[in-house]
This record gives structure tokens, sequence and C-alpha cells, in this order.
């Protein structure tokens, strides 16, 4: 409930329509599970694509987006409202790394504090600590989508009927 809190403040502070992320997925994605984490990347893409609980996330230019469809569209989200599972992952998975991921231990989280200051840090204290023993099993990944590849990629109008039909995962997110 806090993340869809969270999220809705985010979507009122950003442009209501659809961004346009610098990411164009040819068809649907080869997702693998980054080790003791509930999220998926795509090693193929030259972008920073994860997949984690029931939505595609994006890391562009300082941006994330996030969408239900692997090839968007994409909605802009604010780095408060970035689930904690996907600031977590250790900056290895980042296919596009920004500049300022230089000199960071690979196997680490990227130090989101420093990139994003003070108050962010305050506001998501802890997001950087967890039990591993207590990480959620991953969603199941969307493979009907997969039948809509290239040009039988479906509108956004018909995307969420298609979601609704095919895909019965429950977002489990919460932002501890």
């Amino acid at each position: 409930m806090r993340f869809l809190i969270v999220m809705l403040a985010s979507l009122l502070l950003c442009p209501m329509a659809p961004a346009v992320a610098q990411v164009d997925v040819p068809g649907y994605p080869r997702m693998v599970a980054v080790a003791r984490s509930p999220v998926y990347f795509d090693p193929g893409s030259a972008s920073n694509y994860f997949f984690y609980d029931g939505m595609y996330w994006v890391y562009e230019a300082d941006v994330w987006y996030t969408g239900s469809w692997f090839n968007g569209p994409w909605t802009v989200v604010a780095p408060l409202a970035v689930p904690v599972y996907l600031l977590r992952v250790p900056v290895r998975f980042y296919r596009n790394r920004p500049a300022y991921f230089r000199g960071w231990n690979p196997d680490e989280p990227p130090r989101w504090g420093d990139h994003w200051g003070t108050q962010w840090e305050r506001q998501r204290r802890g997001w950087d600590r967890w039990e591993p023993t207590s990480v959620p099993r991953p969603a199941p990944l969307p493979v009907y989508q997969r039948q809509y590849e290239g040009n039988r990629y479906p509108a956004a109008e018909l995307q969420a009927t298609l979601q609704d039909r095919n895909y019965p995962y429950k977002s489990q997110h919460d932002m501890r």
C-alpha cells in the first residue's frame, strides 16, 4: 500500500503521458535472475533493463522508468519511489553504466545516496541493509508476452486487457 501511495505521488509530480525511454527491445528479452534477489536482468540488453515484482524497469540517463510490457510504454518513476530490491542490484548487472558508477565495487549496489544526495538518503534510510534470508521470491515472468513480438506488439490500450487475461500475478511490493 505504501508503494502505491509513493508511486501515485511520483506520477503526480511527473508527466502523465507515457515517457519515452531510450529502450527499444526487438523481441521478448532473455531475463536471468540476479543471485540472492527477486530481480531479473537482461544480459543481452544494451540498457539497464530489469524485471521486478511483475513490472519491467529501465534505468537510463539518470531516470528510472517502469512498464508492464517488455517494450513499454514507459512511465517515469521518481528516485524515492524505486523499489529497494532494484536499488540493491549490484553494479555489475547494469549494462550501460553511467559515468558516476566508475570506481564503484561491481559486487555492491550503486551508491544512490552519494548520487541523489542526503535528502534522498534520509528518506530511504536502510535501503542498503537487508537480511538475505528475508528476500521475497521472484515474480513469475510474463512469458505470454513472447507471442507479441515485432509487429504483433499490442497498442497500450490493449495491453492491460491482455495482462489481466494472461498474467494472474499481483504485486507483492513493499518499500521496506
